[in-house]
């Protein structure tokens, strides 16, 4: 009987979100809600299992935790990329990672739960209804008519690009490699530098992959681009955005506000500026945090292990490029 550990689930929802039944007398499934704070945390809670479940990157395997956990056999994480895993360390050690399906609608959604929110104060408006503050203390900025530019127009930031202009937008877009004939596929116009598309852009939302040549891409001399009427939207990765000049352009209102969904440490520390500055409309990286989603992942958790038990993984992740 092999042991399989599902990490972070924070919602205590993995078990219900798919049927394990598949795995009945051959895998012994626990869950662990809590977040492991450390690696000596992760080896005294699943020291003993063959088998792990990730969800995204909330517990970073990399070599030295991998070494620390000699019985491992197989990683499932949620979604077919997880920069949190080893992936070289983890083949070296004969360790077999696989991932999900993923659907990119839910990270579409919540984009625009935060957009909306942001333009009409929801956060704000919400926050004095609950208090007993002032009825009406601010004025909602329109979207039709404005400019929303995109950075990044993949499968997210087109979705987002179809909602903007559904409600009237003049959507603007820029990415390393995008083109003309891409970004007029989705309707939209290309900005040809990324500070064209900063200072035009009455929001700005943010999809792009973190990497080497990503990380920190809107720093200081970008966020100083933008108009201080501007908001800034993120649901991709913190990595993107500089976190201390974020904090300076928000403090000194370079920009009028963000919204977050994602933070360099998760979950974000109880004293974090981010959770309490007035012009933030902050989420605990709910992105792709749906009940359909949890079914793909945990679902394709199910057949992941289940194939990799009968020799076939189903969907084993490749090494970089």
């Amino acid at each position: 009987m092999k042991r399989c550990a599902v990490l972070d689930d924070y919602q205590g929802v993995a078990l219900a979100s798919a049927d394990w039944s598949a795995l009945d007398g051959r895998v012994e499934v626990r869950t662990i809600r809590e977040r492991l704070a450390d690696q000596d945390a992760v080896v005294a809670a699943v020291g003993d299992c063959e088998i792990l479940v990730v969800m995204r990157e909330r517990t970073p395997l990399d070599a030295a935790l991998l070494a620390r956990l000699p019985r491992l056999e197989l990683v499932v994480t949620s979604g077919m990329r997880n920069a949190s895993i080893d992936l070289a360390a983890a083949r070296a050690r004969g360790v077999t990672v696989c991932g999900t399906d993923s659907g990119s609608t839910p990270p579409t959604e919540l984009t625009w739960a935060l957009l909306l929110g942001l333009a009409r104060q929801t956060h704000v408006e919400s926050r004095a209804m609950r208090d007993g503050g002032p009825w009406q203390s601010t004025v909602g900025a329109d979207l039709a008519g404005r400019t929303l530019g995109l950075v990044g127009l993949g499968k997210i930031g087109g979705r987002v690009a179809r909602v903007g202009l559904a409600f009237g937008m003049d959507v603007v877009a820029w990415s390393p490699h995008l083109t003309d004939a891409r970004a007029a596929e989705h309707g939209v116009r290309r900005a040809a530098e990324l500070p064209e598309l900063l200072a035009a852009a009455d929001f700005v939302s943010v999809h792009l992959v973190l990497s080497d040549r990503t990380r920190g891409l809107l720093g200081e001399r970008e966020l100083r681009a933008m108009r201080p009427d501007a908001y800034l939207v993120n649901t991709s990765r913190a990595g993107l955005v500089d976190g201390p000049a974020l904090l300076r352009a928000l403090r000194e209102g370079w920009i009028a506000g963000a919204g977050l969904d994602v933070y360099e440490t998760e979950p974000l520390p109880a004293d974090d500026p981010l959770r309490t500055l007035p012009n933030v409309l902050a989420l605990p990286h709910l992105g792709y945090v749906s009940r359909a989603n949890y079914a793909r992942y945990f679902g394709g958790a199910v057949e992941d292990i289940a194939g990799w038990l009968d020799g076939t993984p189903v969907r084993e992740l490749a090494l970089p490029a």
